[in-house]
């Protein structure tokens, strides 16, 4: 999958692809759940029929992250279902020929509808595009599936709203998934994403806290997103080719001081290095939430609670 990093390298992607004309479809994707498959499905079966390729355009971060972070109240941010790393990856995996990251920035903020379309959509040999039922863009939120029907009909371009998919009479959504992340309710999540609920980081070095109290533990990079984690969970790990149960905490370790979140993972009989490589952490249960003990005898009684948890579970 080719991925245009912002409206600066159109014109290199243009100059590659010229002769490709395009599907697409714009929104923010977050978890690429049922609902966005379903859209992507759809571009597929027009694609096959016209010679297409398909094109995702999505925007990073957020607009409400972005918001939250202008206005200096980064713990009002959403909770993000994963970072836009692992959105390219599920990309690829649907086979999307393109993804167009545009930054959400001042610029974009301040675009009007007109300029969006002069300045990204004009530029690229599109055909047809296809929308959500809520999809609003450019300065304002002004821009609507009316607005870009408008242009498509002047530009022989098709303008296609897509329904919204509903799945046992409910919508299914980033914001309701996000929810059942939240509350821990992986089944339903699971459901609705079409797959289990995983997080995939790079092992890196830490405080080496887990190994001084007997529970070495793999700590993993987080992305500057908010995840919709937090607390202990029973989880899988996929490491080194082989699969693990373990028990993870997503947390800031209040017990020690910390300030940042840290996802730490316990890994059941395994024994080896992991620094540096990556691990996949699929999350099964919640145990319990995060909380601040009375030192580290206490906290490590709690651990070894919870790693007998995680061994019942798995047994």
């Amino acid at each position: 999958m080719y991925l245009i990093r912002g409206i600066q390298n159109i014109d290199l992607f243009i100059s590659k692809y010229k002769e490709v004309d395009l599907i697409a479809t714009i929104g923010n994707f977050d978890g690429l759940h049922l609902g966005h498959q379903h859209i992507i499905q759809n571009m597929q079966k027009d694609a096959e029929d016209n010679n297409w390729k398909k094109l995702v355009i999505f925007t990073e971060p957020h607009a409400k992250e972005f918001f939250a972070e202008s206005l200096g109240t980064k713990e009002e941010k959403p909770p993000r279902i994963f970072p836009w790393s692992e959105k390219v990856k599920k990309l690829k995996q649907l086979d999307v020929e393109f993804s167009f990251f545009l930054n959400f920035n001042n610029q974009l903020r301040n675009m009007t509808p007109e300029t969006f379309i002069k300045e990204v959509l004009s530029r690229l040999s599109i055909k047809k595009i296809i929308i959500g039922d809520d999809f609003r863009f450019g300065a304002n939120r002004e821009g609507d599936f009316n607005f870009l029907k408008n242009w498509g009909n002047e530009n022989n371009i098709i303008i296609e709203k897509t329904q919204t998919f509903f799945m046992h009479n409910q919508r299914v959504s980033s914001t309701r998934i996000r929810e059942c992340l939240t509350k821990g309710d992986f089944e339903t999540a699971k459901e609705l994403l079409g797959r289990p609920y995983t997080f995939t980081g790079k092992v890196v070095y830490g405080q080496q806290l887990g190994t001084q109290l007997g529970v070495p533990t793999a700590n993993l990079w987080l992305p500057q997103n908010k995840l919709p984690i937090a607390g202990v969970y029973i989880v899988k790990v996929e490491a080194e080719g082989e699969t693990y149960g373990g028990i993870a905490n997503m947390g800031t370790r209040p017990t020690v001081d910390g300030q940042n979140p840290v996802l730490e993972v316990h890994i059941l009989g395994f024994s080896g290095n992991l620094y540096g490589k990556k691990i996949k952490v699929e999350f099964l249960k919640k145990v319990r939430d995060e909380k601040k003990f009375n030192g580290l005898d206490e906290l490590k009684e709690q651990i070894f609670k919870d790693i007998s948890t995680a061994k019942t579970y798995f047994s």
